[in-house]
């Protein structure tokens, strides 16, 4: 890890992205209400992502019935996620990190193998923050399937 990641049990920085819905979104806005999930995604509309997206989407009732909102990040265009939400039906707003802004400090951008070349690109993760903006859970190189009910039993456990 490096100097400026964000580790469990420290602050995570406020930051603005351009989301879906049509207005940015702010990480203290959104703590105001109550803790926040944030699941950073590598690419709109490919098998995994929208596995995740409809996991997520299956379970949101529970994420806001714990007063916790849920929202997807990835370096995708703000006219991408609009299209990819609409086609899915996603319940919570995907923020555009094109400039990598919020992705660096998570420590989400990675090395990648992708058909015999390396890319740099997302690494599957997820970050539970709590209503203070301390970051209390982490899963890194996610699996899709199960993760969704990993993540709510950690929000239980809140």
């Amino acid at each position: 890890m490096t100097d400026n990641t964000i580790e469990i049990g420290g602050s995570v920085p406020d930051f603005e992205l351009p989301a879906t819905g049509g207005a940015p979104i702010r990480l203290s806005t959104l703590l105001a209400q109550g803790p926040v999930v944030i699941y950073f995604y590598p690419k709109d509309d490919t098998a995994g992502c929208t596995t995740e997206g409809k996991d997520f989407t299956a379970r949101h009732n529970e994420f806001r019935a714990a007063g916790v909102t849920v929202i997807g990040i990835s370096r995708d265009s703000l006219k991408s996620h609009e299209k990819f939400k609409a086609k899915h039906g996603f319940p919570f707003e995907l923020l555009a990190d094109e400039s990598e802004t919020v992705c660096e400090p998570f420590g989400v951008m990675k090395l990648k193998n992708m058909y015999g070349k390396q890319v740099r690109g997302i690494e599957r993760s997820t970050f539970l923050i709590d209503r203070d903006g301390v970051l209390r859970r982490e899963w890194r190189k996610v699996k899709v399937a199960g993760h969704v009910d990993e993540v709510l039993k950690a929000v239980d456990a809140l």
